[in-house]
């Protein structure tokens, strides 16, 4: 049905839809998993059911074939809902992503067949304990041997590793030529010799799953290799150009779950014989809120337009995008709170929640700072 629509009916249907499944399935448990520290594995399993996992896999090779535009209004939506459960199925289409960019024709075939028929969840392990922002220093190596590679070495901070079932492994298989020297491999989360070290006790986000992974002599068939040798920082950053706005939109639905329930309070709160919102320091506040929420928007919107069309200045678009959308959701979370006053820093609330989840957005997919290089580098030429 979606396919048959104009471009904007799409983007609302997609919104929508996921708005529907949020409201019915994340909203209710959000806060339970969050104090748990639990993962929703019953809610993943309905999320597949009702097709919301594989939204930039194309029809051909079993998923969705959402456009850029409609990836970020699902996840907006996500967002809103809860943004530790909504990253799981972002990070999903981060793994995947790099088998769309540079697998061949049949391998992709292939592989999404296997991750789509058997519900593969998707981790994408790039970070180490020494290598975060500076991919060049990876430690982790795959060292060619008959008929495929031996891979070892240890990812941290990696979303989805424990519930996951492949893992999009980055590693050197030529040490010394720096990030020419990376590969990228589709590793099967039960392939022997992977150890969970540990699961990450966060902050916010907590009813995602982040881990310490090892691999010890885990053995590659040549066909797992995903791509050419050597071009996997390539591939990488390609991947972020794209899957960047994800966390921006994700970042924004929080944010505007954030500023519609702080507003709704505050309509609704008497002080003095008056709603606060009669208050100018508190309507002046929501108003610079909900402005920050609209452009945050429109350079969501624009990013994705590049990517959708095939333009100029992805990397730069979706960078700002990032950059400014989930800084603007940091602050936008605080707002609420302070809006709210004590009743915000309350648990009883879920704002404290959505400022503790926003600070996440600030730092994964490439810290703001790394955002804020390749911005000046992009505008430096």
């Amino acid at each position: 049905m979606i396919n048959s629509l104009s471009a904007n009916n799409r983007t609302s249907a997609v919104k929508a839809k996921y708005k529907e499944f949020s409201d019915k399935y994340i909203v209710p448990v959000r806060k339970r998993h969050d104090e748990e520290g639990s993962f929703p594995h019953e809610l993943m399993a309905a999320a597949w059911e009702s097709g919301l996992f594989n939204g930039p896999v194309p029809t051909v090779y079993g998923g969705r074939g959402l456009t850029w535009t409609e990836c970020a209004a699902a996840s907006e939506e996500l967002g809103a809902g809860c943004a530790g459960i909504g990253i799981t199925i972002d990070t999903h289409s981060l793994a995947c992503m790099p088998i769309l960019l540079a697998a061949e024709e049949q391998q992709k075939k292939i592989l999404f067949k296997r991750i789509i028929e058997k519900r593969l969840i998707g981790a994408f392990c790039l970070t180490e304990p020494d290598a975060g922002s500076d991919i060049a220093n990876l430690k982790s190596t795959a060292v060619s041997s008959g008929s495929g590679f031996i891979l070892n070495g240890r990812k941290r901070f990696i979303t989805n590793g424990e519930i996951s079932g492949f893992h999009l492994v980055f590693a050197k298989t030529e040490p010394t030529e720096g990030t020419r020297g990376i590969s990228m491999f589709f590793v099967p989360s039960d392939a022997p010799g992977i150890k969970i070290i540990s699961r990450m006790d966060k902050m916010g986000q907590r009813a995602a799953v982040q881990n310490e992974i090892e691999y010890h002599d885990v053995n590659i068939p040549i066909e797992y290799l995903v791509g050419k040798r050597g071009e996997g920082f390539k591939t990488a950053m390609n991947t972020f150009n794209r899957t960047r706005i994800l966390i921006a939109a994700l970042a924004l639905g929080n944010a505007r779950a954030a500023w519609d329930y702080a507003a709704d309070w505050a309509r609704h709160r008497i002080q003095f014989g008056k709603p606060v919102t009669a208050n100018q320091g508190i309507s002046f506040k929501l108003a610079e809120m909900r402005t920050e929420i609209e452009a945050s928007r429109l350079l969501i919107q624009n990013a994705a337009f590049a990517i959708d069309h095939n333009t100029e200045n992805q990397a730069l678009f979706s960078s700002m995008a990032k950059y400014y959308a989930t800084d603007k959701a940091m602050r936008i979370t605080e707002d609420a709170i302070q809006v709210m006053g004590g009743e915000g820093y309350s648990k009883e609330h879920p704002v404290e929640k959505m400022m503790r989840d926003a600070k996440l957005c600030q730092i994964y997919e490439g810290t703001n700072e790394i955002q804020k290089v390749i911005i000046s580098k992009n505008i430096s030429g």
